[in-house]
């Protein structure tokens, strides 16, 4: 996956929380520091992200998104 986005780090799904709009997808990185992504609920769904999966945490200046390959 090519990304325009120059901020993106690796990462394994530790939890999801779905609420009825949004959802916490909380990621941990490979040093072990675990980063929060407050995304849709059904862009959660969409991507089917559950705990372990592995994720591209992607950082912009105005809010933090996740990709799964």
């Amino acid at each position: 996956m090519r990304l325009s986005t120059r901020n993106h780090l690796r990462a394994t799904v530790a939890d999801v929380h779905l609420g009825e709009v949004m959802a916490a997808v909380k990621a941990t990185l490979g040093d072990g520091q675990q980063i929060t992504a407050l995304i849709s609920r059904e862009a959660a769904q969409d991507l089917g992200l559950s705990p372990g999966d592995q994720v591209i945490v992607l950082i912009k200046s105005t809010e933090v998104m996740l990709g799964k390959e």
